[in-house]
């Protein structure tokens, strides 16, 4: 066995040969740590550095400043440049007491001369009218002189719900099926209105309707440029047989009773008009 001679000696040689392969001579010492003191003072600097390049947060607005940026906010465009100062107020609501005259033709209040709520139709109201026979007589009567701008050759007096209905039938029937022809209509040759009589004049028959004030007697049209088309005259003969009746057609509806030539011989030269009611509806003959 080797001797401890031996064992330095190799210890020696092992030693010779890191030297020689460039290893240190010695061990590199631990740096020593620095005292509490310097650790505390290196974080706080290293804190110090990272404030100071970051962004500062913003400040919080003020109550004041809150309350003004809510305002703006729910005021969206409204808040942008050139923004009214107020907000619009709403519209106001259409009169309805005028939309309701205008659609049914009594536009605001009645023009001078017109009766029964419509400026269309114009006369004059006068004093109540008491009938000699049971059941005649008008509690309301009015003289019509003029409707929808048609003239009638005779003052007719009747009572307000005739004089609307014949309003109606002159706006919507008459006026249409004369159209142009001859200028357009101009005139109503009235033979009848209010007279306290039974009907047809016949002895025992009932109050006739023009006994109440419900009836009118139209024995022709006048056109503007003076022509006359007669119902005795042009009754069921060619271009005028035809319009009269257009005209006796066009008021079955708008009124109760509806009668001309082809209903029976006191109706053969003029047409009857009134505004009865049926239960089975108009009567038209």
């Amino acid at each position: 066995m080797p001797g401890a001679g031996t064992g330095r000696a190799l210890l020696a040689g092992m030693a010779a040969m890191l030297l020689a392969a460039g290893a240190p001579a010695s061990a590199p010492r631990p740096v020593p740590r620095p005292p509490p003191a310097t650790i505390e003072a290196a974080i706080a600097a290293a804190l110090a550095a990272t404030m100071a390049t970051s962004p500062r947060p913003t400040e919080r607005p003020q109550a004041q400043g809150i309350e003004t940026a809510v305002a703006l906010a729910l005021a969206g465009p409204l808040a942008g440049p050139g923004a009214p100062a107020r907000s619009p107020r709403p519209a106001p609501r259409p009169d309805m007491r005028r939309a309701t005259a205008t659609a049914t033709g009594d536009q605001g209040a009645p023009a001078r001369g017109a009766l029964c709520g419509r400026r269309q139709i114009r006369g004059e109201t006068i004093a109540t009218i008491p009938g000699r026979l049971a059941g005649c007589g008008i509690a309301r009567p009015v003289r019509v002189s003029e409707v929808s701008g048609v003239r009638l050759n005779t003052p007719a007096i009747m009572n307000c719900r005739t004089a609307r209905t014949l309003d109606d039938w002159v706006r919507q029937q008459a006026k249409p099926a004369v159209g142009r022809r001859g200028g357009g209509l101009a005139a109503l040759k009235v033979i009848a209105s209010y007279s306290c009589r039974t009907r047809n004049s016949q002895p025992g028959a009932r109050i006739s309707e023009h006994g109440k004030g419900n009836a009118i007697d139209i024995a022709g049209i006048t056109l503007k440029n003076g022509d006359y088309i007669g119902v005795s005259e042009d009754w069921g003969k060619g271009r005028n047989g035809r319009l009269l009746r257009a005209l006796h057609e066009g008021a079955c509806g708008p009124f109760g009773t509806v009668l001309g030539p082809e209903a029976d011989r006191f109706h053969r030269d003029h047409l009857h008009f009134d505004t009865a009611s049926y239960r089975g509806g108009a009567y038209c003959r």
